[in-house]
C-alpha cells in the first residue's frame, strides 16, 4: 500500500498507528470495507461523500483532506464533473474558498466546464454565498474573455453586484469595469443593471454617467414596455414591472436638472412621473409603484421650491413628510442644504426629528434604499449639520459634526467628503478646543494613510 503524502497514505498511517483493520475502520467510518480496500489500493477514486465519511471516522475536521483531494482524485486524469461539482459545492458550504478557487482555476484550459461552473455560481449567488460565487464567476469570465457572450456579461454583472460595499474607491472601480457590458446583457437584466449603476453613481456624484444612464434607462424601458405591454412578459423581464424603470428615469433626470439649478426642467420631469396616465390597466404592484412616485413628486415639488429660494415651501414640505416616516431622513438632508444656502433657521426642525439624525438603513414602499446612497447622504448630512451650527456660531458642536462627516468619508474613501471636511475644519480651526484638534489630527493621519492626494484647505460647499 502507498504511504506517500496522499489521502490514501494518511489513512494507511492512521490504521497502522492504531493497529486497526480495514473492517474495523469500515464500521467506524460507514464506508463499505470492500470499497475502502479498493480505495486504499488505488483501484478506485474516492467520492466526496466517502472522503467526508473517512475524515469524520478519523476524527479530523471537515475538509481536512481537500487540498490533497484536488490533485489526487479530481485532476489526476481528465477531471470528472461528477467529482468536481460536489467538491466545489462542499467547499462553498464549509468556506474552503482557497480550495474552491484552486480547483476552479484548474479547469480554465477546458472551456467545456464554463457552463457548469456558471450554473453552480448562479446557484451559490441565489443562496447568498457570494464569496464562493464570485470565485466561480471570475473563473468563467477568464475562460470566456474572448467570447463576448451573454454569459460573460452576466458574470461581470454578478461580480459588480457582489463587489459593491462601503469603499467608494472600490465601488468606482467595479462600476467602470462593468459599464461596457450593459448592452451585452440579456434584456431582462439590463434595466436592473442601469438602476444599480445609477444609484451607485449618485453616491459617487458622477453626474455625466447619471445623466447618460437615466436616458439609457428611459429608452430601453420605453421600448420594452411598448413591445410587451399586451402580454404578461412585462412582469417577467426584470426584477420590477417595467413602468418602475420608466418613472425612475424621469425622477433621476429631474434630480439632474435640480443639481444644475434648472428648476423649470426639473418640474417638467416631476410632472412626467407624477401622473403617468399612459399606463394601461395597472396591476396592484404597478398601482403601488405609481402611488410611491406620486408621493415623491409632491415631496420634490416642495423641495425644489425650497432649493430654488422659496422659504415659504419649508413648512408645507415638513408637514408633508411628517406623516411619511420613510421620507424624513432624505427631507432633512435637503432642508439642511437649503438652510445653509439661504441662511434659514431650522433649530425647531432638527429638534423635532433628532432621532433621524443617526445612521440607519433606509426603506421606502418599494424596498430598501441602496446602502451606497444612504451612506453618501448621511455623510453629507453630517457635513451640512456642521456647517449649519458653524454658521450660527455654535463652533464646538459644528466642528464635532464636521469631524463625524470626515470619519465617515474616510470609512467610505470618499475623496470629495474628505476634501470638504478638511477644508471646513481648517477655516474654523482657531475656534476648536484641544480635544477637537487632537481628534482632527488623528483623522488626518488616517487620510494620509490612504495616500489620497494633496488637498487644499478651502471650504468646499
Amino acid at each position: 500500500m502507498e504511504t506517500t503524502a496522499t489521502i490514501r497514505g494518511e489513512i494507511v498511517t492512521y490504521l497502522q498507528n492504531r493497529s486497526m483493520t480495514i473492517n474495523q475502520f469500515a464500521r467506524i467510518s460507514g464506508v463499505n470495507s470492500g470499497t475502502l480496500s479498493n480505495i486504499l489500493n488505488g483501484h478506485r477514486p474516492m467520492s466526496m461523500h466517502q472522503l467526508d465519511r473517512i475524515t469524520d471516522g478519523m476524527g479530523l475536521e471537515e475538509g481536512y483532506f481537500y487540498d490533497l483531494y484536488i490533485p489526487e482524485c479530481i485532476f489526476r486524469a481528465t477531471p470528472d464533473w461528477r467529482r468536481l461539482g460536489p467538491f466545489l459545492l462542499r467547499c462553498a458550504e464549509l468556506g474552503k474558498l482557497d480550495c474552491l478557487h484552486r480547483a476552479a482555476r484548474m479547469t480554465l484550459e477546458n472551456i467545456s466546464y464554463a457552463p457548469m461552473l456558471f450554473d453552480m455560481a448562479e446557484a451559490l449567488f441565489n443562496e447568498d454565498k457570494h464569496k464562493a460565487a464570485a470565485l466561480l464567476y471570475e473563473s468563467v469570465a477568464e475562460c470566456e474573455k474572448f467570447q463576448y457572450s451573454e454569459r460573460l456579461a452576466l458574470c461581470q454583472y454578478r461580480l459588480f453586484v457582489i463587489r459593491l460595499g462601503e469603499n467608494q474607491e472600490e465601488n468606482l472601480h467595479a462600476a467602470v469595469y462593468f459599464e461596457p457590458y450593459i448592452d451585452r446583457l440579456d434584456e431582462k437584466y439590463q434595466l436592473d443593471a442601469c438602476h444599480k449603476l445609477i444609484n451607485l453613481n449618485v453616491s459617487l456624484q458622477r453626474w455625466d454617467k447619471i445623466e447618460a444612464l437615466g436616458k439609457l434607462m428611459e429608452k430601453k424601458a420605453g421600448i420594452q414596455y411598448q413591445q410587451n405591454r399586451s402580454t404578461l412578459r412585462t412582469y417577467e423581464l426584470s426584477e420590477r414591472p417595467i413602468i418602475f424603470y420608466i418613472l425612475y428615469s424621469y425622477l433621476i433626470q429631474a434630480y439632474m436638472y435640480q443639481e444644475r439649478g434648472d428648476y423649470n426642467n426639473a418640474f417638467y420631469y416631476v410632472s412626467l412621473y407624477e401622473k403617468p396616465d399612459w399606463i394601461e390597466n395597472p396591476s396592484n404592484e404597478e398601482l403601488l409603484i405609481m402611488e410611491q412616485f406620486k408621493e415623491w413628486a409632491e415631496a420634490n415639488r416642495y423641495m425644489y421650491g425650497l432649493m430654488s429660494g422659496q422659504p415659504n415651501a419649508l413648512s408645507p414640505y415638513v408637514d408633508y413628510v411628517d406623516s411619511r416616516e420613510d421620507e424624513i431622513f432624505l427631507a432633512l438632508c435637503n432642508i439642511l442644504i437649503a438652510a445653509n444656502r439661504y441662511q434659514l433657521h431650522i433649530d425647531h426642525i432638527l429638534d423635532r426629528y433628532k432621532e433621524h439624525l443617526v445612521y440607519k438603513t433606509q426603506q421606502n414602499q418599494l424596498g430598501k434604499v441602496s446602502d451606497q446612497v444612504t451612506l453618501n447622504r448621511y455623510t453629507r448630512l453630517l457635513a451640512e449639520l456642521g456647517i449649519y451650527f458653524l454658521n450660527i456660531k455654535q463652533f464646538d458642536r459644528g466642528l464635532a459634526y464636521i469631524l463625524d462627516s470626515l470619519e465617515y468619508s474616510i470609512r467610505t474613501k470618499s475623496d470629495n467628503g474628505m476634501l470638504r471636511c478638511m477644508g471646513i475644519f481648517e477655516q474654523f480651526r482657531h475656534f476648536s478646543s484641544e480635544d477637537t484638534q487632537r481628534r482632527y489630527t488623528e483623522l488626518v493621519q488616517d487620510v494620509q494613510k490612504l495616500s489620497v492626494y494633496a488637498w487644499s484647505p478651502q471650504v468646499q460647499n
